[in-house]
């Protein structure tokens, strides 16, 4: 059928920050999908907490909100939009979790609105473990032996039945998160309570392990009318036991016998059938490799980071389809846009061979295990196309930039025949060097598959290129022979370097265009791969579609990993989208199948290619392009800038020599000195004995670096000697080509600028400070735009040194600077002339399009003439906050303490009017429990004891119990603060930190040491528990103090402002405001009947502060209403938005007659627990006296509500907030609690009110009344308000009092009784039909504010 007419306005919830297991190929996914629905004409809402991808760039969705993926804000955000379906297959497992939660609670239905993609039954079938299982028995596919549990002893209990070794796989997680295989029960007992711990729903699948068979997928896809099709299957290269994200997976299956591939095609056919999905579906197959015996591993309802791998493997569009079908459409109907001619439901077939690599954080991890098993820890991935296995496998080799060119590895061939027969059987992202190595030396095919459980075809074909290598090696490098090994994949100085010969005849390479059909169908969509072949298809489309316009070769950023992310993709494809605005022709090379870059229409033509000098050159002989671009790419693409250069080949932008200018530790010294600008003083050297003589010289601390890095790789600070010799045997291991930079460490404020520069004139969009003082890397910095404590004297410096240094080198296009203030002094850390990792970031909360205005830069534009002026860009009206993400959980051993070299995976934002508030949720997104109250446990080096006295009082301050070892509880004590001391790991076997840790007391962790990195050491032990625990360990005194702020601000998920991106604010905006009062009890009126507020929650926080705002009892809205004569939104001080409020009510009535809005004695106002009649008593024209008809007191527990049984709760005795009470509840539109007292005045109103406020007694909180009855018609009263806390009056409390003491015996009914509280007296009548309220309502001013 065709779109479904009942759909308009569809939200998409994306995948969240960057992290291992779950990275940018749902970018590539949700934008895809995106677009796909407005084609359509649909309205698209967008929820993502990521700022770096093009998800979330304003082109891609009509109302796009960075905000926090949890469930309070989504539901906020659903409330605020009204969208009538949630499509949730998009955003990966983020997605999908949150998706299900909303629907289980029944808030999708109630707010009206259908889940697209998956139904929560289909979902729960495929994600919980026991459903799945009872699923696949039902239709009589094979599962493998195992349990679901949801308790240790019971996960033990079946691990002992089923017997070692073991999987274990939680139910709801990503990338394998809490998994493992466990070889025996001590093993098992770490493995399964983290599991179960990882689990959302606290369950974990205990199953029998079967490694060594084979791992196969499927990518299958299903619509409305049970159309089934299978558009990819896919082999791994390791057995069963390696997770798939970090097995190398070659497309199409390979070893499958006819038979085989047809049993596992149909079961894969079936099960999506039987799950009833609509939209793309992977299924994971085991299958034993000596039987026809499999069973089913896996399946995930949903896009995943194989569907996009078989997207690009195939030129199907996967997700897009997927959309197509969750809104309606049929396969049948969905016409393919890489053929242009069949329909979606057109199988793919290919006749080449794509392999998929995995890039690993290793080389960022020096003591990171490298064991690979179920739980991921690739951060990212390269896909390589070729006519054979061979040459996609050396292709994909050097594409994943790991310092390898071919399979050979010059480690391995260090080692002995018995070293290496031992690393044979490690399961590590090195094995394939190994088993190369292995068969160089002789070891058989059978032997190895014997140990590895490989398969024998990839192994033949292994030794295929060793045997091709030994002909290299022996024989005369014929023309002949060179072109076998260019066939195989090997580029032309391996081939020299193997053979020890020159190359006579060069040859570049031709290019093949994906083609999905197998020939079949032509394809429409030029998407090309490299092979020797005669035929050139690339030189026949460009003669077949010739063109006048300039061509421009974009570079992009390879395989996603520490230190380079998304953020230089979104670059790369901004670049290209200008370049065509433009009126360019634009060709991309890349290699990542998880971008949006390598999607098949980005660019005008898209080469699948590695990315290193010599697969380029032969790109740039067949295009003959005007000029290149490698601005954008990252240090991947940076890199090519030599050979561009000598080859003559134009570089559109910043030059080569410029950059290298910026790179060149002396050059940079020499400019910096003619521009009188400071530096950290600093020199290089190349041995550890001139490191140990400058580091002297100098001083320590220092900072050392290799140059020409990205993500402040192999960067450390060193605070002595033997920190110097440690840093300087690691990194010269590593046989470093370029000098290693020493620097003195200056902690001091660091500011980061990325500007735009025409080579005249620079445009800075805005200044960053980073919340972490120097030594913590930008990248794991939290930062905030704009800078929020530098005057104007220092940004006016900043601005010029930023021209200055643009300028001098020459700078055309993006140009990154990163400062330090030390002492009042300027001084420049490093300068970077291309995009950087902030630049989407930036580029989104200020509005300047910053990549789109450098490539006009770069094609000669003038920055004066593009709209945005020149100089510091004026600041935004709102604050945004980067907040890092990171996978510490994915990788064992490694030390979670920040330092200057890059570990965070990902990122999310903040943004809204405030720092304050911008902080909050930056840390919520990035995954903070912001717990007010617990336990923290403390313990920093010496050199932070200094500032940890003022961090440790806020945290007293907020509730929690304070723990540090021996020397850090010193410092506290001195100082007054009650610490209780805890032991270290060897003073204490029994009673220690990590036995602490473990024991769910504590909620925080502060850890800061000068030593760090070796598992062994006690501070290491300390920071990997916390990781164990999911406890946050904060490692810098700058982050734990902002934590600390964060926690005593008065915000949460229920206040924050929901922030649109497409809909910015350009300025502050003033606004009219009417103080009014009710007995005291006092809120400011936004009169709203034509214009609206936005995030009145907000406002309340803002606002109402008696100290820093106007000061009220909350915020109340006067707006328009479509069943009474206005409506009234009444918002408490913590920003809770209440039901009903008394004197509120009283005041709104007035202002409406006053202000001749109402002018009738007698209307009708809407409110959240209804319409109240109020009738107005007039004195000198003004509204002066009003009484509300609050409607029937309710009396019912389950209606109030209050979790008692019984018909109502009169007098009644019951342990509520810490102690007996005597309690009668009431609801006026809102709950209350009654207690009656003998003495008022000093009664602990604040300490029991908020106890009882919060107990679980009152499932949506209370408001707490403490009255004393004075006589059969007076009470006095004292009120404690949910949300707001002590008040002067409260209109509803006094009615819910008088009705308590009515119901007590104390007062009659049908009468009045007045009710005096701490701001006036209130007149109540409680009736059996109502309640009245009367009282005075009183304007106090009126005025305007910023908001």
């Amino acid at each position: 059928m065709p779109l479904n007419k009942d759909i308009h306005k569809v939200m998409v919830i994306g995948s969240g920050p960057i992290v291992i297991g779950q990275a940018a190929e749902f970018d590539y996914a949700g934008t895809q999908a995106c677009r796909a629905l407005k084609e359509d004409g649909l309205e698209v809402v967008l929820v993502n907490s990521n700022p770096a991808t093009i998800m979330t760039d304003n082109a891609v969705a009509d109302r796009i909100y960075i905000e926090p993926l949890t469930l309070t804000t989504v539901k906020r955000i659903i409330e605020k939009e009204r969208p009538d379906s949630l499509l949730s297959t998009m955003g990966g497992q983020m997605g999908l979790t949150l998706s299900m939660q909303l629907a289980k609670e029944g808030f999708l239905d109630k707010m009206g609105v259908r889940l697209l993609g998956a139904d929560p039954d289909t979902i729960d079938k495929a994600e919980d473990r026991q459903m799945f299982k009872d699923t696949l028995e039902s239709i009589g596919e094979p599962v493998i032996p195992s349990k679901v549990v949801n308790d240790l002893d019971s996960a033990v209990q079946v691990a002992r039945e089923i017997g070692y070794p073991v999987i274990v796989r939680p139910a709801f997680t990503l990338g394998g998160t809490g998994g493992g295989i466990a070889d025996d029960e001590e093993d098992f007992l770490e493995i399964a309570e983290n599991g179960l711990r990882s689990s959302p729903i606290h369950q974990i699948l205990v199953e029998k392990c079967i490694s060594g068979w084979k791992e196969i997928e499927f990518e299958v896809m299903r619509d409305s009318k049970g159309n089934v099709i299978t558009i990819c299957s896919m082999e791994n290269f390791d057995p069963v036991g390696v997770h798939t994200g970090d097995s190398i997976v070659i497309a199409p299956t390979v070893t499958l016998a006819d038979k085989e591939y047809q049993m596992l095609r149909s079961a894969a056919l079936k099960i999506i059938d039987a799950l009833k999905v609509e939209g793309g579906c992977n299924c994971q197959f085991a299958l034993k490799p000596d039987s026809f015996e499999y069973a089913v591993i896996e399946v995930n309802p949903r896009v995943s980071r194989s569907s996009a791998l078989a997207s690009k493997a195939t030129g199907y569009p996967i997700a897009k389809v997927a959309a197509k079908i969750a809104i309606g459409y049929t396969l049948d109907e969905i016409k393919n846009a890489v053929t242009g001619k069949t329909y979606a439901c057109f199988e793919p077939a290919l006749d080449y061979v794509v392999v998929k690599f995995p890039k690993w954080p290793f080389d960022k991890f020096f003591y990171a295990s490298r064991k690979l098993g179920t739980q991921m820890k690739a951060t990212g991935e390269v896909m390589a196309i070729g006519t054979t296995f061979e040459q996609a496998i050396m292709k994909a080799v050097r594409g994943a930039e790991i310092s390898h060119d071919t399979l050979n590895s010059d480690k391995f061939a260090a080692y002995g025949d018995a070293q290496l027969a031992d690393k044979l059987r490690d399961v590590d992202d090195e094995r394939i060097f190994v088993v190369y190595e292995s068969l160089k030396r002789g070891v058989t095919v059978d032997e190895i598959h014997n140990v590895t459980k490989i398969d024998r075809w990839f192994l033949s074909k292994l030794a295929k290129l060793v045997a091709l290598e030994e002909r290299m090696k022996k024989e005369p490098l014929t023309d002949e022979l060179y072109l076998e090994a260019k066939k195989m994949g090997y580029l032309d100085r391996s081939i020299e370097k193997i053979s020890g010969k020159k190359i006579a005849h060069k040859r570049y390479a031709s290019y093949k265009m994906v083609d999905t059909c197998a020939a079949e169908f032509k394809a429409e969509t030029p998407y090309f791969y490299s092979t020797f072949d005669d035929e050139n298809e690339a030189e026949e489309f460009l003669a077949e579609h010739p063109s006048d316009k300039k061509k421009v070769i974009v570079f992009g950023s390879g395989p996603i990993r520490i230190g380079q992310g998304i953020e230089f993709d979104y670059a790369s494809v901004h670049c290209v989208w200008a370049l065509k605005r433009k009126g360019y022709e634009v060709v991309i090379v890349n290699n990542n199948p998880e971008t949006v870059s390598t999607d098949f229409d980005t660019a005008d033509r898209l080469y699948f290619e590695p990315l290193t000098d010599e697969d380029v050159l032969s790109i740039i002989n067949t295009e003959k392009p005007y000029g290149v671009v490698v601005a954008f790419g990252g240090q991947t693409a940076i890199k090519l800038t030599k050979m561009l250069k000598r080859e003559n080949i134009r570089i559109l932008g910043t030059q080569a020599e410029d950059i290298d200018a910026a790179e060149d530790r002396e050059r940079f010294d020499e400019l910096l000195e003619q521009l009188q600008i400071k530096r950290p003083k600093g020199f290089t050297v190349m041995t550890k004995e001139e490191a140990l003589k400058v580091a002297n010289e100098i001083g320590y601390p220092t900072l050392l670096r290799p140059s020409y890095v990205l993500g402040g790789q192999n960067m450390t600070v060193c605070y002595s000697d033997a920190d110097v010799i440690e840093y300087m045997d690691v990194i010269l291991s590593q046989e470093i080509e370029n000098p290693v930079l020493i620097d003195k460490y200056l902690m001091g404020k660091e500011l980061e600028v990325d500007a735009i520069c025409d080579g005249e004139d620079i445009l800075i969009p805005g200044i960053m400070q980073h919340v972490e003082r120097t030594g913590i890397h930008s990248g794991d910095s939290i930062a905030v735009y704009p800078a929020w404590n530098i005057g104007d004297e220092m940004t006016e410096r900043i601005i010029d040194c930023s021209k200055k240094l643009a300028l001098s080198l020459h700078t055309l296009g993006l140009v990154n600077i990163q400062y330090l203030i030390y002492h009042d002094e300027l001084y420049v850390i490093e300068v970077n002339p291309r995009s950087s990792r902030t630049i989407p970031y930036i580029s989104k909360v200020t509005g300047v399009p910053m990549v789109d205005l450098a490539t006009r830069a770069i094609l000669g534009e003038k920055l004066k003439d593009m709209g945005y002026g020149t100089g510091l860009y004026p600041n935004s009206p709102y604050v945004a906050v980067k907040v890092p993400v990171f996978s510490f959980e994915k990788l064992t051993n490694v030390d979670t303490q920040l330092g200057p070299e890059m570990k965070s995976t990902g990122e999310v934002l903040g943004i809204a009017g405030t720092l304050e508030e911008a902080l909050f949720k930056g840390l919520v997104a990035a995954g903070y429990r912001m717990k007010k109250k617990g336990g923290i446990f403390i313990t920093v080096r010496d050199q932070d004891k200094g500032e940890i006295g003022e961090i440790a009082q806020k945290f007293e301050e907020l509730g929690y119990t304070l723990y540090a070892t021996a020397g850090t509880a010193k410092v506290l004590r001195d100082l007054g603060l009650d610490v209780i001391v805890v032991d270290k790991i060897h003073q204490n076997a029994e009673h220690n930190n990590l036995t602490l840790i473990e024991s769910g007391k504590i909620h925080y962790i502060i850890s800061t040491s000068s030593k760090g990195k070796l598992p062994t050491r006690d501070s290491v032990k300390i920071r990997r528990k916390a990781v164990e625990r999911a406890i946050p360990c904060l490692t810098s005194i700058d982050t734990a103090n902002a934590v600390a702020n964060s926690l005593m601000s008065r915000y949460s998920e229920f206040n924050t402002e929901l922030v649109d991106i497409n809909r910015l604010r350009t300025g502050k905006t003033l606004r009219k405001f009417t103080k009014m009062h009710g007995c005291g009890n006092d809120y400011i009126y936004f009169d709203c009947m034509e214009n609206p507020v936005d995030s009145p929650e907000m406002l309340a926080i803002r606002l109402a502060d008696r100290h820093t705002g106007i000061g009220g009892d909350g915020v109340i809205l006067i707006c328009p209403s479509k069943v009474a004569d206005a409506r009234m939104r009444m918002f408490n001080l913590d920003g809770s938005e209440g039901k009903m409020c008394g004197n509120g009510i009283r005041c709104v009535a007035k202002y409406l007659y006053d202000n001749n809005i109402v002018r009738k004695r007698e209307f009708d106002i809407e409110t959240l627990s209804g319409i109240r009649r109020v009738k107005i008593r007039t004195q000198n024209g003004d509204a002066t006296y009003i009484t509300v008809d609050m409607g029937k007191a309710e009396l019912a527990p389950e209606k109030i509500p209050v979790a008692l049984e019984g018909g109502k709760v009169v007098g009644e005795k019951v342990n509520v907030g810490g102690g007996e009470q005597a309690i009668t509840c009431v609801s006026i539109g809102n709950p209350h609690c009654v207690i009656f007292v003998r003495h008022l005045d000093n009664y602990d109103v604040a300490g029991v009110g908020a106890a009882i406020e919060n107990d679980p007694l009152f499932p949506e909180r209370t408001n707490v009344e403490f009255v004393k009855v004075i006589d059969d018609h007076t009470l006095r009263m004292r009120v404690w308000e949910r949300g707001s806390g002590e008040t002067l009056a409260c209109g509803t409390g006094a009615c819910a009092a008088a009705v308590a003491a009515v119901e007590n015996g104390f007062c009659p009914k049908g009468e009045d009784i007045i009710v005096k509280v701490p701001g006036g007296d209130l007149k109540v009548k409680y009736t059996d039909k109502t309640v009245y309220l009367t009282g005075t309502a009183v304007k106090v001013f009126d005025g305007e504010v910023e908001i």
